[in-house]
């Protein structure tokens, strides 16, 4: 009785220490968020959203309301102002998207953005450098003998720091240039080097496709053609998809730093990037 008694008692005082704590978080501000880009050859586009607390309900009626569908984008090259006009185009990332029919992204020319939503006013410029080509791609097996592989290329980089570089490929059978995690990097490690590097095959979102849910998911494989999108970009703009990789990484990472995703918009959140892309064609055999 008296091992007993010593065993409940320290249990009972620990249990009656116990104290429901309710913490009351502040209002989140809500802000605006950019998710544009301007390629040589092609036109700008613009996807505006409004950001969301950490706890705000995520459901299909809470992503409508994020969406801003009546905001005023305009975008200028220091000679032609357009207003962009609100589109759905189903081979971007955000397929409800301002566009422009008036600009088209030249290299060695800065494009600025302006975006007026909700009372707020944000604005950004990037430009379009000149594009750096990779030396060489090909496809290489995941093991000797196998059918399942990675894309590979080799790059120099010129000498001088302050080139980076975002990656984009497709398959013939895909509908769109993708981008698989680490796309973007920059020459900090690899200032004037020629390097050899790989990627996996990107997958779409929420794709049912059997080959993105079996052993297949993230390989290209033998017989697969695939074209390279190899885009130079700013430094700026490439800290910005290197932070947001990062946080994305560390999310639910109890233990992991809170850090902050470095942004070019003003006032704002998110990314305005001119892309100048090189293209390669990789024939898996």
């Amino acid at each position: 009785m008296k091992k007993l008694l010593i065993i409940i008692l320290p249990a009972l005082l620990l249990f009656s220490c116990e104290q429901e704590i309710t913490v009351d978080l502040p209002e989140v501000e809500q802000r605006i968020v950019i998710d544009g880009g301007i390629f040589a050859g092609e036109n700008p586009f613009v996807a505006v959203t409004r950001s969301a607390g950490y706890f705000d309900p995520i459901d299909s009626a809470s992503l409508a309301n994020y969406v801003v569908t009546n905001a005023i984008v305009i975008v200028s090259d220091g000679s032609i102002t357009d207003t962009l006009t609100l589109t759905f185009d189903p081979n971007l990332p955000v397929p409800l998207v301002y566009k422009s029919t008036l600009i088209t992204g030249q290299v060695g020319r800065t494009y600025f953005l302006t975006v007026i939503a909700d009372g707020q006013t944000v604005t950004s410029e990037t430009t379009i450098l000149n594009p750096i080509a990779l030396d060489s791609v090909w496809f290489e097996p995941d093991r000797p003998g196998d059918s399942l592989g990675f894309s590979w290329a080799r790059l120099t980089d010129p000498a001088g720091f302050g080139n980076a570089y975002r990656w984009f490929a497709k398959r013939s059978q895909d509908a769109r240039f993708l981008t698989s995690f680490g796309s973007t990097f920059d020459d900090q490690f690899v200032d004037g080097k020629t390097f050899d590097f790989a990627y996996i095959r990107a997958v779409e979102d929420g794709s049912t496709a059997p080959e993105d849910n079996n052993r297949e998911r993230g390989y290209y494989k033998i017989g697969d053609t695939v074209i390279v999108k190899f885009c130079t970009i700013g430094v700026n703009e490439s800290d910005f998809f290197r932070t947001l990789e990062t946080e994305v990484a560390n999310n639910g990472n109890p233990f992991a730093a809170p850090g902050v995703i470095k942004t070019n918009i003003r006032n704002g959140l998110g990314i305005w990037c001119g892309y100048s892309p090189a293209y390669d064609t990789i024939i898996c055999q």
